[in-house]
């Protein structure tokens, strides 16, 4: 875990650097004696990583083609160093899905004109431009204007890393629309033949995708072909590539020699089929259906030996071998958080309780992590590993994770420079995924209905609601006012049969009912009664402190 002294150098530079202009981002414990100091340093907290969200944004949509609209993967350094090596390319598995989706929900609370305006007219373009066999889309090359090959792998990160985050968070859009579609022409064109029915791929990065994407839509939609797909992937890993590759899935499985590689990738580009297989089997499990029964031995035997395969504190190798479970990668997976919200929702499904207490172990020993070189020091391991913490603690809220998230998003943030790049690629999109899951933490999920800057939002917990504080500084005076607050989007949204931890979701820190009363009691004497409904929609609230909650408890 140790840094070479110049790379420590360099980061207390950088870090020494942005404290200067921004104060310590503050502590939140989730418990019940918060300050309102607290209250005050989380409100700014809300207020500037919005900021930095937008900055991340603006630099973006300086660099669109004029006449596409698309974001290329790469742009050359503002000294123009990388100029010559940097591909003037669109990808929908780099840019449209790393990319584009966070700048959608960035605009979604920053700037909703911008949302309805220039952002969806790049979904109109991506489908003008790109779209290659049905709604499979190809890359775009910027230079020659011609554009690339269909790719399901493409297609597959797309779906699942773009359109479904932006599904997770704001239902039912066109984005939600694209994806559907999306899914079922991936189907009609995947080749990967096997007995259990067409694959999109041989590698358990795509099918993982696939997975993940499947178990939402055959909630949101009931429509049979999605759950269809999802078993026959499923049973492809169960009865085939589970039992011939140790009990985990292979990172690449040739379905005519029925042989793989002997390398099992936990962290990105790999633990995608170990999220997805378990998603699936406890959608299964609550429906209880004959493929729960079915599943359960192979995925707990799957989970079993990846937890066996832990560092000290808990952690993943990157990739790790089959046979042996010793790492074939020495470095530690910033991703660690994915496969743990596997761990997590194998527990909440069966109740094992050493599924939990793995979850519980592995953020104890966050502190162990502070100013760790994620992915060689770059921004986007910080972001991954801060996300893989942020979906945990909001079931787990184990202070020493809750502190770790605190000081690794100042060193984050740090990054961050003058132009609002971090590092002139897709990833950045990343950083503002992060960003506004870290608001979404300190405001307990209350957005307001357009942010400007200034606009400070906080909350704690109190009883069975909140205490919610509003500030305004600067341009924000002319804010309206209107503050929505969140619901069970797994249920009201994903229709899901219970709020499991998974990948690209936005974590319900505190949700309204829509057909319930609640008192709205400000700290200077104003109280409202309103419905749930109201507040999901969004409710005018002037500045101050107010108390949040049902009615029948304010009785």
């Amino acid at each position: 875990m140790a840094i070479g002294r110049r790379c420590c150098t360099i980061r207390m530079l950088t870090l020494v650097a942005f404290l200067i202009g921004n104060p310590p981002l503050p502590a939140q414990t989730n418990g019940g004696g918060e300050t309102e100091a607290a209250l005050v340093r989380d409100g700014a907290a809300f207020d500037g990583v919005l900021r930095d969200s937008r900055r991340v944004m603006e630099a973006w949509l300086r660099e669109a083609d004029a006449e596409t609209l698309l974001l290329p993967d790469r742009v050359a350094n503002r000294d123009g160093s990388n100029r010559e090596n940097t591909p003037n390319i669109y990808t929908a598995h780099n840019s449209g899905a790393d990319l584009y989706p966070y700048l959608i929900l960035t605009a979604h609370i920053t700037d909703p004109p911008l949302l309805k305006g220039r952002l969806l007219e790049m979904l109109r373009s991506e489908a003008l431009y790109t779209w290659r066999a049905d709604s499979v889309p190809g890359s775009f090359d910027f230079r020659t204007r011609q554009r690339g090959e269909a790719s399901i792998f493409s297609g597959a990160e797309y779906a699942k890393d773009g359109m479904l985050a932006v599904t997770e968070l704001l239902g039912r859009t066109p984005w939600f629309y694209r994806m559907a579609d999306l899914m079922l022409d991936l189907r009609k064109h995947s080749t990967v033949r096997t007995r259990f029915g067409v694959l999109p791929g041989n590698d358990a990065e795509t099918n993982g995708d696939v997975l993940q994407v499947l178990v939402r839509m055959a909630t949101m939609t009931g429509d049979s072909r999605y759950r269809t797909w999802a078993r026959e992937i499923a049973d492809a890993y169960v009865e085939e590539v589970l039992p011939g590759s140790e009990g985990l899935p292979s990172y690449r499985w040739d379905f005519e020699t029925h042989t793989g590689d002997p390398r099992i990738r936990l962290r990105d580009h790999g633990n995608e089929a170990v999220v997805g297989l378990t998603l699936l089997y406890a959608l299964e499990k609550d429906e209880n259906t004959p493929y729960a029964a079915k599943y359960e031995p192979a995925i707990r035997r799957m989970l079993d030996r990846i937890l066996a395969s832990v560092n000290e504190h808990g952690m993943l190798y990157n990739s790790i071998d089959a046979k042996t479970l010793a790492p074939v990668d020495q470095g530690i997976s910033d991703n660690w958080g994915y496969i743990y919200g596997a761990v997590y929702t194998f527990y909440q499904v069966t109740g094992e309780v050493k599924y939990r207490d793995a979850v519980r172990n592995v953020l104890r020993h966050l502190p162990n992590y502070r100013n760790f070189a994620w992915e060689r020091d770059s921004f986007d391991g910080y972001a991954d590993s801060i996300e893989s913490a942020l979906y945990l603690v909001a079931r787990e809220p184990v202070p020493e994770a809750l502190d770790w998230i605190e000081s690794e998003t100042q060193v984050m943030r740090g990054k961050q420079r003058p132009d609002g790049h971090l590092e002139y690629w897709y990833g950045e999109g990343n950083y503002n995924r992060t960003l506004i899951l870290y608001a979404m933490w300190k405001s307990l999920g209350c957005l307001p209905g357009y942010w400007t800057p200034g606009l400070q939002l906080s909350a704690q917990r109190e009883g069975s609601g909140i205490r919610l504080r509003v500030a305004r500084t600067g341009l924000a005076a002319s804010w309206d006012g209107r503050i929505r607050f969140d619901f069970e989007r797994h249920r009201r949204v994903m229709n899901l049969p219970r709020n499991y931890v998974r990948l690209n979701e936005f974590p319900e820190w505190f949700t309204v009912d829509g057909g319930t009363l609640y008192s709205l009691r400000r700290e200077t004497g104003e109280t409202r009664t309103v419905l749930g409904a109201e507040l999901i929609e969004g409710v005018p609230l002037g500045d101050g402190i107010w108390h949040v909650a049902p009615v029948r408890e304010s009785r």
